[in-house]
């Protein structure tokens, strides 16, 4: 069942390479938060591994659910769509997979190369510390003095993150989950009896 209010990314960049019958895969896992950024980072490592015998990626982009896969020359699906699978299985989102391939000089079927693509993925994706990214609407809250106290505290209760700024009367922002947003504002509302006010942004 998907989750409406989070998805998860990775944390940080890594590397990990594995070995096959002398070829060699050097997997890199990058956060990317649009398509953009995944590109940028594969043209870096098409750079770096310019001599590379394939340059094999996948991403997933969250916001759109835009994703890709390439095989860069390896036999069709043995490589971007490994990759893929594993990012999936993961359940990974805003996220580049590339493996940089170094011909060893013998020839890998095609189900060798499937699992060489596969482990060398899973061997980056195993060193990534999970991230996880909130799903949220914002909301302004506007109340007097007097309501703060019940206000907080339903605040509290549903927001990921708030920001509060206190003169004659208070102004909060807060980040509300997406299945939480109308359940939020109603309570808000009614708890204080219409004295403050809730409204998405």
């Amino acid at each position: 069942m998907i989750d409406v209010d989070k998805y998860y990314t990775i944390n940080k960049s890594e590397i990990a390479e594995i070995k096959i019958k002398s070829s060699k895969f050097i997997g890199y896992a990058f956060p990317a938060i649009n398509k953009n950024e995944a590109l940028l980072r594969l043209n870096e490592i098409r750079t770096k591994h310019f001599d590379a015998t394939h340059n094999c990626f996948a991403y997933q982009i969250w916001k759109g659910n835009e994703f890709r896969a390439s095989d860069d020359g390896e036999p069709a699906g043995t490589a971007g769509k490994p990759i893929q699978l594993t990012i999936k299985k993961y359940d990974f989102n805003d996220v580049i997979v590339i493996v940089s391939r170094y011909f060893g000089g013998t020839k890998l079927g095609v189900g060798s190369l499937v699992r060489a693509y596969s482990n060398a993925t899973e061997s980056v994706l195993q060193l990534c510390e999970k991230k996880i990214i909130n799903i949220t609407n914002t909301v302004k809250i506007n109340c007097r003095y007097e309501e703060i106290s019940l206000v907080k505290r339903i605040i509290n209760e549903y927001a990921t993150a708030f920001e509060e700024e206190y003169s004659d009367a208070i102004e909060i922002i807060a980040d509300i989950p997406v299945s939480k947003t109308e359940q939020f504002i109603n309570t808000i509302i009614s708890t204080t009896n219409t004295k403050a006010n809730a409204i998405m942004l």
